[in-house]
């Protein structure tokens, strides 16, 4: 018992390093570039020793892929929470899509030099974590798409959905409404932003029947 307990103390350590790393990482690389930021200041930043990157990760191409995973994870996981939460109390899956919006942007609000960062690298093609990324943001994506066949299935949306691409503008969507709201109207609350995408859904999505 008492070894599984370090060994749980000694994951949990781990974790919280490489959270900070991360964050670390996110922040530095949104100000000045990949190129342009070095193990030293990830470590620096993160407040601890360099050769902790290399211990957690083999380099720092590494930790940016794993960045991505890890961010894009959480996203994944708020949009499915939303429509779970939505399906368990009776909701439309109009009403699990609006949900969706919402945990978008409470993430993009939460976290937005990741998002700055992931919007930024799905318009590259020569990093070598291309493969990586395509898959995390199809992950996102399929989320979104379930809940449109299912919608299709029970007759609450048209059968002439294109359910991938629609899918995908609807993340698209919410990634750059949220993105323009952080740098252009700050001014603006969540729920304004919310409430603006939500009748945007309505007319759009739920008037396709």
């Amino acid at each position: 018992m008492e070894s599984s307990s370090a060994a749980s103390g000694g994951s949990t350590r781990r974790e919280a390093t490489r959270q900070k790393l991360y964050e670390a990482a996110v922040t530095l690389i949104a100000e000045q570039g990949f190129s342009a930021t070095t193990v030293d200041e990830i470590a620096e930043r993160a407040g601890v020793a360099k050769g902790t990157v290399y211990y957690n990760f083999a380099s720092k191409s590494v930790l940016f892929e794993e960045l991505l995973r890890h961010g894009v994870g959480l996203l994944t996981a708020s949009l499915r929470e939303a429509a779970e939460r939505t399906a368990q109390e009776g909701g439309t899956k109009v009403d699990a899509l609006d949900a969706m919006i919402r945990a978008g942007l409470v993430f993009i609000d939460r976290y937005p030099a990741f998002t700055q960062l992931y919007v930024a690298e799905l318009w590259r093609t020569n990093r070598a974590w291309q493969s990586t990324l395509m898959v995390v943001r199809q992950q996102a994506v399929a989320v979104v798409e379930d809940v449109l066949r299912a919608g299709v299935a029970g007759g609450e949306f048209s059968d002439e959905i294109d359910v991938p691409l629609t899918a995908a503008a609807l993340v698209g969507m919410v990634l750059v409404a949220a993105l323009d709201w952080k740098s252009f109207q700050p001014e603006r609350s969540l729920d304004d932003v919310h409430a603006a995408l939500s009748r945007l859904l309505q007319g759009r999505v739920s008037g396709c029947r």
